[in-house]
């Protein structure tokens, strides 16, 4: 498998702030795809059971979901998670085979990029978020460049637990 690249196409904001999404999301990709399907359900962390690596993978994929399209595009509200059930997402992701997380994130990723292109990175939010605030989708991006970057983190610590060794 090829390493994820973060390199922009060109050095423009949108290019590099695109690319170091594309960078987040394709190492969190390949962290998963390296502890191989038996071990997405595993939850090694006993304080954490939720915590697999199918389980982080589809929560990404949900919080790119929320964001995109509900916060900033305003479209309705699809995500697994209910008031009564907040990591559904994650119990779910655990459950599935990690083949169909992972096609699910890649292809909603590659089309949310496709969406994404042409919108300017000052473009506001079509739902408030804290305070009433829209903010851009600058900070959209940067918001999810964090949150991805952060859950590549849980996914190296549960696949060292896992195989005994760094796997990515």
């Amino acid at each position: 498998m090829p390493q994820p690249d973060d390199t922009p196409a060109d050095w423009s904001e949108r290019s590099t702030l695109l690319a170091m999404l594309g960078y987040t999301r394709a190492t969190a990709v390949q962290t998963a795809t390296a502890l191989g399907p038996a071990a997405s359900g595993s939850a090694p962390l006993a304080t954490s059971p939720l915590m697999t690596a199918g389980a982080v993978v589809n929560h990404l994929r949900w919080v790119d979901h929320w964001w995109i399209e509900h916060v900033f595009l305003g479209r309705p509200h699809q995500a697994p998670w209910t008031d009564d059930d907040p990591d559904r997402e994650f119990r779910l992701g655990a459950e599935l085979p990690l083949a169909e997380v992972i096609d699910g994130y890649t292809a909603q990723s590659e089309r949310l990029d496709a969406e994404l292109a042409s919108i300017d990175l000052d473009a506001t939010t079509a739902m408030p978020i804290r305070d009433g605030h829209h903010p851009t989708l600058r900070w959209v991006l940067l918001h999810l460049i964090e949150e991805t970057a952060r859950h590549n983190g849980h996914l190296d610590v549960v696949g060292e637990l896992i195989a005994g060794r760094p796997v990515s």
